[in-house]
């Protein structure tokens, strides 16, 4: 009697048994960087989204964190999308430039 619905997930022999995780790549860009004004979901706080950027995680929170340091504003970095709060698009867009990445302002 086997059920497709029930998994070995301990074993006397090895112990804890453990599913591989499998990693989702993010899509790659158009080389474009975007800047996004949002505030849907946030109680009305508006965040910029910065979404483009074609690179790994530990280099999007060093940039996320130089962003948020210009800006003098938090922020975060979630599924590859940068999160900056407040209205800091036309600031994000000026060193975002200077770093020699092409940048479009997003929405309306």
């Amino acid at each position: 009697m086997r059920d497709n619905n029930s998994r070995l997930v301990y074993s006397t022999d090895t112990g804890r048994i453990d599913e591989p995780k499998e990693t989702a790549e993010r899509p790659k860009g158009d080389g474009i960087v975007r800047i996004q004004r949002q505030t849907s979901g946030r109680k009305g706080k508006g965040v910029c989204l910065v979404t483009g950027i074609d690179a790994d995680d530990a280099t999007l929170v060093l940039i996320a964190a130089e962003l948020k340091k210009k800006c003098g504003c938090g922020g975060s970095v979630k599924d590859g999308i940068i999160e900056i709060q407040g209205d800091k698009r036309d600031l994000i867009k000026s060193l975002l430039e200077a770093k020699g990445m092409k940048v479009k302002l997003a929405g309306g």
